[in-house]
């Protein structure tokens, strides 16, 4: 191996690395909010990319029908719960049209113009609202009645709604994969380098909002409410943070960083309807790196792991899956060995 080639395989790493670190600190961020090891991740990039690319063929995405449905199951169940708490049929009324309200108006948005042919930048914000109004949604479905639950119940849950997911995505964009257009087409040469303008842009949107997220935890209310919740729960209950609200909008978070990851990786690879799990789960290998607690540990073990994965494609690539996936073994014996044990505190 040369150093023109060690530098290609370093640089394609590097671009793989980036967006695995997105979805290492979505899973890292949903963990510390909710103590949610969210499994399904990876379900929100098949999402956005599908999405996209059925948008692209000028369809209605399924996801648009997938959402209304969510939408509506939401929708009841908050009229169920809030009629039962409050026993009166007002205020459970319109709890149960804010969670209809959004996702109803995005789904309406998204069928009009799914068939007019907008510019593939409209469609990318289409897609990123579609998949992101799945958050909330899925949170109140599925975790929000369990939020009292052990991490292992909430776990179990979690792999639950992985398997949902990636069968409602066979159901709805079928077994056949898509390829999205790049959404920059510029090729230029540096060195040894072929550089793409879809590498630029992968490398300056996981910047941007690796600094966006920061800049939302340290200077904005809601991200020190998040901070709060992630350090004490019961804390911040009683200082009047919901906690409901908070997990509700760390899911919305954790959507969002899937479908713009999604939309990333759609013009690099060709993903199927469980093109997800696979990419989701070397995001979670970097969060574990991370101990599921430090962002800049998700961010450096993201690049080590798409630089691990790359070399090892070259030099074995049979086994560059259970290269990857080793390396948790070494970050969990040292995580193991830095912390002794202690018992589930919240």
């Amino acid at each position: 191996m040369d150093f023109s080639i060690a530098s290609i395989l370093t640089l394609d790493g590097l671009t793989n690395g980036a967006i695995y670190a997105l979805l290492g600190i979505g899973i890292v961020l949903v963990f510390t909010v909710t103590r949610v090891i969210f499994i399904p991740q990876g379900e929100f990039v098949a999402y956005g990319a599908l999405t996209l690319a059925i948008f692209q063929t000028g369809q209605v995405p399924g996801t648009v029908w997938l959402l209304l449905i969510m939408a509506g199951v939401a929708a009841l169940m908050e009229l169920v719960t809030t009629w039962r708490h409050r026993g009166r049929a007002g205020p459970a009324l319109k709890a149960a049209l804010r969670t209809f309200a959004v996702p109803a108006v995005v789904s309406a948005v998204s069928a009009w113009a799914a068939p007019r042919g907008l510019p593939l930048a409209v469609q990318a914000l289409l897609t990123i609202c579609v998949v992101t109004a799945f958050g909330p949604l899925v949170y109140r479905v599925a975790f929000q009645s369990l939020a009292g639950a052990s991490t292992l119940v909430l776990l179990i849950v979690s792999v639950g709604v992985h398997f949902a997911m990636t069968g409602l995505g066979l159901l709805f964009f079928g077994a056949e994969g898509f390829r999205n257009p790049s959404f920059w087409d510029l090729r230029f040469t540096l060195g040894p380098l072929n550089l793409r303008g879809q590498t630029l842009i992968i490398f300056g949107v996981s910047g941007a909002l690796i600094v966006l997220l920061w800049l939302f935890f340290e200077r904005t209310l809601y991200g020190k409410a998040l901070r709060a919740t992630a350090v004490n729960r019961l804390g911040a209950r009683l200082m009047g943070i919901s906690t409901q609200s908070a997990g509700q909008l760390t899911f919305a978070m954790a959507a969002l960083i899937g479908a713009l990851s999604g939309l990333l990786i759609g013009p690099t690879t060709t993903v199927f309807y469980d093109s997800g799990f696979l990419i989701g789960l070397k995001g979670f290998v970097a969060a574990v790196i991370a101990g599921l607690a430090s962002y800049p540990g998700a961010l450096l073990g993201a690049l080590g792991v798409g630089v691990i994965e790359s070399f090892g494609s070259f030099w074995a690539s049979a086994f560059k899956e259970v290269i990857v996936f080793t390396i948790v073994l070494p970050a969990l014996l040292w995580l193991s060995l830095k912390s002794g044990h202690s018992d589930e505190g919240h």
